[in-house]
């Protein structure tokens, strides 16, 4: 009898992908229901042949020293993957995998639901009819931004900022862009491309963050560069809280300077700043940019076939690092 790869699994996923793991593989879990405490994920990894993850589990330089050498891959179920030591997992030859390309679309419908419920004040215009509060017709009542005519600057112009620039333009919008790199014309039409990205800052009346969490991007928007936005403005944020300086957001969202904020990611989430919630101008989700059943199940998939690719010795499908680096 063939032996199955053991695997440590830390959260529980939609169905196909759950019925997978049971058939292919042999599982460690947690044993009483709540996420692995980071030793007991080191004694759940000795012997195990990899490791399935969560932005929440952080693999840091620490962790990944420790853990077991009969580990050879950490599949993530995300794209992002700063929760994670890459120079470290090098060091240790553990290829590192994630999950890109599967949830551009979902992602992408998410910012354009914080884009239009920050800018038409959804959050305050649910509170008054769940509230019982909505009693007669007031037309100078919940007056909103329109994006339509609106430039839409793009921090960051990967898949999902190319996703999002297409919705944006059904509503009317002209799009801007930062990117590391200038993209062909024939990708991204008639976008505007900025070199610097604060001079995208100068002119976005609409700005939706979508750049990986890096030394670079860490803490991009803060007090000095939100002052460069048009006074008036709406910030959306899709991509890592890490990109937010929280403090100087709030206070941009209460002085004015930000008219309003469309957020699915915050800094050490899943608890998030208060400041928040305080606030009826901000529009907040639980980090679901992902969470169809057609995305989720896509992104265990593709996590699972990289573990096989890994151990089979096959090539992987996206693997961030590779073994053999």
């Amino acid at each position: 009898m063939v032996r199955k790869p053991i695997v440590v699994v830390t959260s529980h996923f939609v169905e196909g992908v759950e019925t997978r793991i049971e058939r292919e593989y042999e599982a460690r879990r947690s044993t009483n229901g709540v996420s692995f405490k980071s030793e007991e994920l080191l004694a759940a990894a000795e012997g195990a042949d990899a490791m399935f993850v969560t932005p929440v589990d952080r693999i840091d330089a620490e962790f990944v020293k420790r853990v077991s050498a009969s580990v050879k891959v950490i599949a993530t179920y995300s794209v992002g993957y700063d929760h994670i030591d890459l120079r470290a997992a090098a060091e240790r030859t553990i290829a590192i995998a994630n999950t890109p390309g599967v949830l551009t679309d979902a992602t992408a419908d998410i910012a354009m639901l914080l884009l239009l419920g920050a800018s038409r004040r959804a959050y305050e215009a649910q509170e008054l009819v769940r509230s019982g509060a909505w009693k007669s017709s007031n037309v100078v009542a919940l007056l909103g931004w329109q994006p339509t005519g609106k430039i839409l600057g793009i921090f960051g112009m990967g898949r999902i900022g190319l996703a999002v620039a297409r919705r944006a333009r059904g509503f009317g919008m002209k799009i801007h862009y930062y990117n590391p790199v200038r993209l062909p014309e024939e990708t991204v039409g008639d976008a505007v491309f900025h070199a610097d990205s604060l001079d995208l800052l100068r002119v976005s009346a609409f700005l939706s963050l979508n750049a990986p969490e890096s030394e670079e991007t860490h803490h991009f928007l803060n007090a000095k560069t939100i002052q460069l936005l048009p006074a008036g403005s709406i910030v959306v944020n899709t991509a890592r809280g890490g990109l937010v300086v929280d403090e100087d957001l709030i206070a941009a969202l209460q002085s004015g300077q930000v008219a309003a904020a469309g957020l699915d990611v915050f800094e050490g989430e899943p608890k998030l700043h208060p400041g928040y919630l305080a606030l009826k101008n901000t529009f907040l989700l639980p980090h679901i940019g992902s969470a169809t059943v057609e995305t989720r199940t896509a992104m265990g998939m593709l996590a699972l076939d990289n573990i096989d690719a890994v151990l089979s010795g096959n090539p992987a499908p996206s693997l961030v690092l590779r073994a053999t680096e």
